[in-house]
């Protein structure tokens, strides 16, 4: 069967069927499926700040020993080219 064809007729069968666009609900499955959805976002936005956090953990943790790094090996460099230690 073309589709051309199936179309008009699906399009002349819609055009035939009145209905109250005040009883048209999604229903029950509607509700689920949303609520669903709903759920899915949450629990994906938690892990995602959760995940940001790590991250954020990990940057300040990795700064800190960076900078103890530089404070215990910058007055040994400095001593050892004979030009004194900069104050931070």
């Amino acid at each position: 069967m073309p589709v051309a064809p199936a179309v008009a007729l699906l399009v002349a069968a819609a055009a035939e069927e009145e209905f109250d666009p005040n009883t048209v609900t999604p229903g029950v499955e509607g509700f689920v499926i949303t609520f669903i959805v709903m759920a899915v976002v949450v629990l994906l936005v938690l892990d995602m700040v959760r995940r940001i956090r790590r991250v954020n953990y990990r940057a300040e943790a990795n700064e800190r020993l960076d900078a103890e790094e530089r404070e215990a090996d910058g007055p040994a460099d400095a001593a050892a080219s004979g030009s004194p230690a900069k104050p931070e």
